[in-house]
Order: C-alpha cells, then sequence, then structure tokens
C-alpha cells in the first residue's frame, strides 16, 4: 500500500508520517513501507546525490529538497510541511513495527483521544541482534504527537519534541537499524561530539579534563553496569565503550574551544 492510500476510518483524524534524509537509498524504502497505513508520508532531504528522493517519490511520498539548517529545524520543519495535525516523526533509519502500527491504528480509530501525544520505545538492531538493556532500551521518544500542541524543540543536535498535554505510553517498539558498521558508529559519534561541543560552547559553556574523564567514566558504569548493558553480551560491551568514547570526545572537545584552539 503506497502512502496515502490507506483506507479512511469513518471520521478517524489523519495521519502523517514525516522524514528527514540524506543519502539514505539503503534504508528510505522499509522506512516508507513501514509507514504506509499513514495518509501521508512527508520526506524532507538535505541534496541526497544517491538516489534517496527518487526512491521515496516513487514509493508515493512528497519530497521537498532543503538545505540543511540541523537536525532540530530539519524535523520542525517536515512536521509544519505536513498536511494533518497528526504527525508520525520518523528518522529514515527507523521503521514501525506491526505491534506498533496496531497500537497507533487503534488509537487513531479513538481520534487519538485523551492524549496529545504518545511516547514510543525504540529499539536499537546492533551487528544483527537488538540491544535490549544498558542505555540503549528502552530509548523512550514522544514521536506521535498533535502538531498543533507540540513540535521539535532544544538544540540542534539531541534534538528533543515537547508536547503541551498529557503524554501516553505504547508499547510497539520503533526499530532502529543505525549502525551499517562499528566505524560508521564510531564515526557518527565523533561527529555527534563536535557539533554538542560547538553548541555547548556557543551557549557559554566551558569544559574541563576532569569531566571529560568522569563523565565518560559515568556513561559507561551506568550503561554496562547498573542498566545491565552486559546481558547483550559483547554487542553491549562494544555498545557502551563507544558510548563511553563519545561522551569523553564531547568534553574534550569543549575544553579545547574554550581555550580558542581548533577541536
Amino acid at each position: 500500500m503506497h502512502p496515502g492510500s490507506a483506507s479512511r476510518l469513518g471520521s478517524a483524524p489523519r495521519l502523517a508520517a514525516c522524514i528527514i534524509t540524506h543519502d539514505e537509498a539503503d534504508r528510505i524504502e522499509a522506512c516508507i513501507r513501514s509507514a504506509a497505513f499513514c495518509d501521508e508520508v512527508v520526506v524532507v532531504d538535505s541534496h541526497s546525490t544517491d538516489g534517496t528522493r527518487e526512491i521515496a517519490a516513487a514509493l508515493g511520498a512528497r519530497v521537498i529538497e532543503r538545505d540543511w539548517t540541523g537536525y532540530r529545524s530539519q524535523k520542525e520543519f517536515a512536521v509544519r510541511s505536513c498536511q494533518c495535525d497528526w504527525v508520525l516523526c520518523l528518522d529514515a533509519d527507523e521503521r514501525v513495527s506491526e505491534e506498533l502500527r496496531g497500537e497507533i491504528e487503534r488509537l487513531r480509530q479513538g481520534g487519538f483521544a485523551g492524549c496529545a501525544g504518545w511516547s514510543i520505545p525504540r529499539i536499537t538492531d546492533y551487528f544483527g541482534k537488538f540491544l535490549r538493556h544498558g542505555n540503549a532500551y528502552p530509548d523512550r521518544l514522544v514521536r506521535l504527537f498533535d502538531r498543533r500542541r507540540g513540535g521539535w524543540v532544544g538544540r540542534e543536535i539531541h534534538e528533543n519534541t515537547r508536547v503541551e498535554g498529557r503524554i501516553g505510553r505504547l508499547r510497539g517498539h520503533l526499530l532502529h537499524y543505525s549502525y551499517r558498521s562499528l566505524t560508521d558508529h564510531e564515526q557518527r559519534m565523533l561527529r555527534y561530539a563536535e557539533l554538542m561541543a560547538e553548541s555547548l560552547h556557543s551557549s557559554g559553556r566551558r569544559g574541563g579534563l576532569a569531566p571529560a574523564l568522569v563523565h565518560s567514566w559515568w556513561r559507561f558504569v551506568r550503561g554496562y553496569l547498573l542498566r545491565l548493558g552486559f546481558l547483550d553480551g559483547w554487542r553491549g560491551l562494544v555498545f557502551a565503550c563507544v558510548e563511553s568514547q563519545y561522551v569523553r570526545q564531547k568534553y574534550l572537545k569543549l575544553y579545547l574551544l574554550g581555550k580558542g584552539l581548533k577541536s
């Protein structure tokens, strides 16, 4: 079923899926197909060169090409570009599970009554198996909401949603296929560390060597030991190590920026 071809459920509210993309040709089809129950799919693409836009358009999505302005502002633009007031926000590396789809469709049949938005547990695939412990799970995110009562807020990196009104909790998973390889994971975390350090520095924050050590140590202990990341086996250990490295890099880069040096 193509986006927009979902049957109308009486007077049920219309629902849009919002996706931002850049060079996601290998993942965008699965994402869009998982959202085919939505009345419209809006893809905001920042000048992909690998055919992402063409694939999305062929699947029935409304594609908007836009200069990259940051994660938060790009996602907020996608939300405001929809024709529906109820939105489901997805990343290109995410898929709606069958259980989650069923929950959302039942809510829609009931008019999304009682809540302004719902949080969804996200589960991350890591080298062929989902992580079910540690800092990676349950990664609850408010992704289904009434855009008249909320939207994307915060920094451009590690952005979040804010909704005015009651927030419900869904049980079905948002499937997250984020990392193509260990190198991809490490490089992405390094990019996030640079962006976060720059954002913190511009807001007046300054770093130090001690925070770089203490915060990275705490991230590892919290995820791997206190949140039982070790139960995910070697995958849990690798994930916790990369996370710890991200935190250390973020504070080291912030420290160097405070000294007027390149990070």
